[in-house]
């Protein structure tokens, strides 16, 4: 069943063309310089294909929370999906909504200066000025008031978020945002879904921004319980 995404509507940028695209249990925000639909459609329908045969080769890819063997015959996106996952100790469908949006902005990087492709709240996004990432934490007063504005670069981010408390994907812990920044979305994926199973209450906040800053390739962090507040790293924080 489609469920609307009600915080699309306040996340969409004027200077670049937005639409969504869906297939079955993927249903993606898209925002180019112009109209890629059909091709990232193509694209979608393609990984989308990979997995679900994999899966139906290897039922622990689609199962298990550890994480699992790698495989030198598995197609480029469940190689990097197991790989990523075990780096943080998570299995591999941990990472596969950043996954499907990372492979998909490296797929459109080379049709389009700047791109932003969202998978369920974590996203994949190459910019050339200044973007603000909304953070959506359920009852917390931090709820849709800030948000994290990145800089410009020549190469993607991937911004992930985890909640025990927001949405229907599989968290352990109770922290109503785990927002990762990373130089990868796969990464950042598993990363967010690895510090949310630990956070039970605002006092493991400390303990698992220590956790997740030792990891290369990490931006930055923030971690919402309540009325509870964590931030490390290059991070800008704005008041919307």
């Amino acid at each position: 069943m489609y469920e609307e995404r009600f915080y699309r509507g306040i996340t969409k940028p004027d200077d670049l063309r937005c639409y969504e695209v869906r297939f079955k249990e993927t249903d993606l925000l898209c925002c180019t310089r112009t109209d890629l639909k059909s091709f990232i459609e193509d694209r979608l329908f393609f990984y989308r294909h990979q997995l679900e045969e994999y899966i139906r080769k290897r039922t622990a890819f689609g199962d298990s929370l550890v994480p699992i063997d790698s495989d030198p015959f598995a197609p480029a996106i469940v190689k990097e999906m197991i790989e990523g996952s075990a780096r943080v100790g998570v299995g591999p469908m941990a990472t596969v909504a950043g996954a499907i949006a990372e492979f998909l902005g490296r797929d459109i990087g080379s049709l389009t200066g700047e791109y932003i492709v969202e998978n369920g709240g974590d996203i994949c996004l190459k910019t050339d000025r200044e973007r603000a990432v909304l953070i959506y934490a359920k009852d917390s007063p931090f709820s849709r008031k800030i948000a994290l504005r990145l800089r410009g670069r020549d190469k993607p981010y991937g911004v992930c978020t985890s909640s025990g408390t927001v949405g229907h994907s599989l968290s352990l812990g109770r922290a109503d945002a785990v927002c990762i920044v990373a130089d990868s979305a796969l990464f950042a994926d598993g990363l967010a879904t690895c510090i949310g199973n630990i956070v039970k209450q605002k006092d493991d906040i400390p303990m698992a921004i220590e956790k997740g800053k030792v990891f290369p390739g990490v931006i930055g962090m923030l971690i919402v319980v309540g009325d509870g507040l964590g931030i490390w790293g290059d991070l800008e924080i704005i008041r919307v």
